[in-house]
């Protein structure tokens, strides 16, 4: 027989630096960075190679709010000019209800993969904290910024039956007929009905606020006489304006709107309406960064091109476009601005 030989430290068996069933014994710290900064890398590769071949299939944007307002007439008009741009299609889909909460929520459980875009706005981000005591998301923290891609501005209107042709004449009707006077929102919480609140506060007149589900139905019922007042975007209330059938009295925000620059600004008139509103796009948190700065940088020369301009401003939007970090400072900026907006106007939490 043979005597068996004791193994060296230094044998084969004791070269390998893993063997199955050992649970990585013999690993050095060093050999273990190694291997996360490559399995790291790799995973960098693999998202820059996703990033840059998106988009693969069509582009979902949701809108969240009726079919008609400016909301769903703006999506259209980026969907239509994206889709060449990105080659593929964009379709916009509008998902209705409870002041835009539920399309903002739908987008927040979307999968973060470049292919779910929302059309969001001052209401549903940074006012809509302020008014529902359990928001069933955060506007930073659920939703990746993509650009804001313009100012805001709404437009006091009445029918043209009622009579007043002046802010000052319609507050002058509205003391002379208490409980007789609405005015239409395009729901409870929303810019439209905060800047009535506010008007009611500061003229110090008593009208009754009635929500709608968007600014579609809103502006249809004034335009039939069932509520005497709305203050609305001008891409819902512009074309009835020139037709006549609706008479615009003042526009919100700090200047008058080019569309209109005979349309004298709430402030001109001693009522201190002049905080504007915004529109942008946003993503579910974690889109990759590189999808969203090719998304920003699409709609930005959509926006600010001589006619892309233009079309805004019929729609009721002066351009801006910003990087995704300048939106994410909008936001952050003001919000509580309008916090403070809704609570001395009065409204309450639901």
């Amino acid at each position: 027989m043979h005597a068996i030989a004791p193994r060296s430290p230094s044998g084969p068996s004791q070269s390998l630096p893993w063997r199955p069933g050992r649970r990585g014994r013999g690993v050095t710290p060093s050999l273990r960075i190694a291997r996360l900064a490559s399995a790291i890398l790799a995973l960098g590769f693999a998202s820059l190679g996703f990033a840059q071949s998106w988009p693969e299939k069509p582009v979902r944007l949701v809108a969240p709010y009726p079919p008609g307002g400016q909301t769903d007439v703006v999506s259209r008009f980026l969907a239509d000019r994206l889709a060449p741009a990105l080659g593929q299609p964009v379709i916009v889909e509008n998902k209705v209800g409870a002041q835009g909460i539920v399309g903002l929520e739908a987008v927040k459980v979307a999968s973060p993969d470049g292919y779910t875009f929302v059309y969001a706005n001052v209401s549903n981000i940074s006012i809509n904290p302020h008014v529902h005591v359990k928001l069933p998301y955060d506007g930073l923290r659920d939703f990746a910024p993509v650009t804001q891609i313009g100012l805001s501005v709404l437009a006091m209107v009445v029918p043209a039956a009622l009579g007043p042709k002046t802010l000052g004449e319609f507050i002058a009707y509205t003391k002379a007929n208490p409980g007789k006077v609405s005015f239409a929102s395009f729901g409870a919480g929303s810019t439209s009905h905060i800047y009535g609140e506010m008007l009611k506060g500061s003229a110090g007149i008593q009208m009754t606020h009635v929500p709608y589900k968007g600014a579609g139905p809103a502006v249809q019922d004034v335009v039939a006489g069932h509520a005497q007042m709305a203050i609305q975007d001008l891409a819902s209330v512009g074309a009835f304006v020139k037709s006549g059938r609706l008479i615009a009295l003042a526009v919100t925000g700090p200047r008058r709107w080019p569309a209109f620059p005979d349309l004298k600004t709430f402030a001109e008139q001693g009522q201190p309406l002049d905080i504007a509103g915004w529109n942008g796009i946003m993503a579910p948190a974690n889109t990759p960064r590189m999808i969203l700065e090719r998304m920003s940088a699409e709609i930005n020369k959509i926006i600010q091109s001589p006619d892309g301009r233009e079309r805004m401003l019929q729609m009721g939007l002066l351009a801006t476009g910003t990087t995704p970090e300048e939106f994410a400072d909008v936001i952050r900026r003001d919000t509580p601005r309008w916090g403070e907006v809704i609570r001395k106007a009065g409204i309450k939490p639901e």
